[in-house]
């Protein structure tokens, strides 16, 4: 069975820059690129497959109507396709914001919640990420919050390239300029923005504010996420990292060196090339590439020096 590898869609964002061309070598629109949707079914952007007997087909009709590619009977798939991967590139800092989880979206926004993690590519020495907050209960946000003091109610860390964080539906976020992150999530565009710096859009216009759905949503007081992440070397020079295992998915980073039998034994794999070159199962595949694993395709051959962010979706 072939690996069916995705054309990207790019989204141009007020924060976006030009490491999406730079670093991957993607053909980006503008140097205000804020997005590469690399693997998505969403009906905001679409990916479609760009080789084999599925080219040009979107990843959401595939979903549809082959779900034997997915381990699941053809033409039985009820539900959306559950996952995104993302690349975002922050040139500049994005507003403050908080996703809600699955049975506030369906209620207000017709779309999944919003789960989702983020390993860092890449970070400039003063790279930071806003990840949760002071407040003991959600009266006390709100009274920082309307009354201008988020200096005071954030949460500010300092992120390093490799670091990995979870961020739940409810945590109080926001990428942080010179951060360049791999992001997966549940495929949902629902996000609800609580601050923004006092930006305009390109007509001079405050950036809308979502407030109330926020305080809504939000988790009082922020838990941390911690994950346990296990190492597993394959062979001599070859590791497998588990970064994070819930109930929307399982996120895995391969690294290769040389030549390795990757066993798959989900019922699909979603597979981004973050770093280095390889052929897999005869295919060329370089950094910025993303593919997907179909049901039958149990074992990956690889032969380079490659580094793979490999998502399923959680058993």
């Amino acid at each position: 069975m072939e690996l069916l590898f995705l054309e990207p869609i790019f989204k141009e964002r007020i924060w976006g820059g030009s490491r999406l061309r730079t670093d991957f070598g993607f053909d980006i629109p503008s140097d205000t690129t804020g997005e590469c949707w690399a693997i998505s079914a969403h009906k905001n952007g679409a990916t479609a497959i760009k080789n084999g007997k599925f080219s040009g087909m979107s990843l959401k009709d595939l979903w549809l109507n082959h779900g034997d590619l997915f381990g699941q009977s053809s033409g039985v798939n009820y539900r959306d396709f559950p996952l995104m991967v993302k690349i975002l590139d922050a040139k500049a800092d994005l507003s403050v914001q908080v996703h809600p989880d699955d049975a506030y979206a369906k209620k207000y926004e017709n779309d999944l919640g919003k789960a989702e993690c983020w390993y860092i590519l890449n970070a400039t020495n003063d790279a930071k990420i806003v990840y949760g907050h002071i407040a003991k209960n959600i009266e006390e946000f709100k009274n920082l919050a309307l009354t201008n003091q988020w200096g005071k109610l954030l949460t500010s860390v300092k992120v390093h390239t490799g670091d990995f964080f979870d961020v739940p539906t409810g945590t109080v976020h926001a990428v942080g300029a010179g951060a360049l992150i791999l992001e997966v999530q549940q495929s949902s565009d629902t996000t609800y923005r609580l601050y923004d710096y006092g930006r305009t859009d390109d007509k001079g216009n405050p950036r809308e504010l979502h407030l109330d759905k926020s305080f809504s949503v939000i988790k009082a007081p922020h838990k941390a996420s911690t994950n346990d992440v296990q190492v597993v070397s394959l062979g001599k020079s070859s590791t497998l990292t588990l970064l994070t295992s819930n109930k929307y998915f399982k996120v895995q980073k391969l690294f290769v060196q040389g030549h390795l039998c990757f066993i798959n034994n989900a019922k699909y794999l979603l597979v981004c090339a973050i770093d280095g070159d390889a052929v897999i199962n005869d295919y060329k595949v370089k950094k910025g590439d993303s593919f997907i694993v179909p049901n039958k395709t149990k074992t990956l051959d690889i032969v380079g020096d490659i580094s793979l962010i490999i998502t399923n979706e959680a058993d």
